[in-house]
């Protein structure tokens, strides 16, 4: 798919976003799935190895959404790329829906893990990333984490050991959109240099805009330097397209209304 048809994935990525958040009639992570879009668009639209007819398929690309509340970004993309389909979407917080406020490892919809506490996702990651070299496959791993959630030590301690094992076949996108629950991140936990501290870890870093497709291809695409895990370090809005939820923390975690269901519909529609 080239820059365009990207776009157009991602418009119907956030249109799906929306109409299964008020249909579910609950309070859901929104802002945090909407960030994520344009590079899950681009991963599963141009980049991952996968068959969404056979997402079990041994020599597939791995992703892991360690950025677990991020879960409508990743399942809009999962059912755009048609590896689950319109009526499993549909069951979305329903009663018996394998589909919930969090991914739960299931590889015949394509969810490599499950993910609800942060910080554990690029641990796994990392054993994928491992036993792939030494069994010679040439797959990649990429996870997904948030800046909140690099708060975490966990993080911190599977960073250094990525470089240590020299995980060249291992991709962290971090959506970095300035925000967390508690508010702005840098409030919360200031990091200083954010690129630079992944660096002083041994990683290859990327500094990108997360809404460029163009620069989200290249960054994913572009060999690692040498031996080292790459890092992509994707700076984006919270919320981004619904202008009532860009960079507004209420929009976090929140219902979503009828009314401001239409008043952001009418806003894709006119864009």
């Amino acid at each position: 798919m080239d820059d365009q048809h990207i776009r157009q994935m991602a418009a119907a990525m956030r249109r799906k976003i929306l109409d299964i958040s008020l249909a579910c009639n609950t309070s859901v992570h929104l802002g945090g799935g909407l960030s994520m879009v344009d590079i899950l668009a681009t991963l599963y639209g141009r980049v991952l190895q996968f068959d969404s007819k056979n997402p079990a398929w041994e020599d597939r690309d791995r992703f892991i959404l360690s950025k677990g509340h991020g879960v409508l970004g990743f399942f809009s993309a999962l059912v755009v790329s048609g590896t689950i389909s319109e009526d499993e979407f549909s069951t979305f917080m329903t009663n018996g829906s394998h589909l919930i406020a969090h991914p739960v490892m299931n590889l015949s919809l394509g969810i490599e893990s499950s993910n609800g506490s942060l910080g554990q996702g690029l641990s796994m990651g990392i054993g994928l990333a491992l036993a792939a070299l030494k069994k010679d496959k040439s797959h990649k791993i990429y996870v997904m984490l948030g800046n909140g959630e690099c708060n975490e030590g966990s993080v911190w301690e599977a960073a250094i050991s990525a470089a240590h094992y020299k995980l060249k076949n291992l991709v962290a996108i971090v959506d970095h959109n300035g925000l967390q629950s508690d508010g702005r991140s840098e409030v919360v936990m200031d990091f200083g240099d954010f690129a630079d501290k992944w660096k002083s870890f041994g990683w290859d870093v990327h500094l990108i805009d997360g809404h460029d497709v163009n620069a989200i291809h290249n960054a994913l695409i572009h060999p690692n330097r040498g031996d080292r895990p790459k890092a992509i370090i994707a700076q984006t809005i919270k919320g981004k397209g619904v202008t009532f939820m860009e960079n507004a923390n209420e929009w976090h975690h929140n219902r979503l209304t009828k009314a401001n269901y239409d008043k952001a519909l009418l806003e894709m529609e006119g864009q």
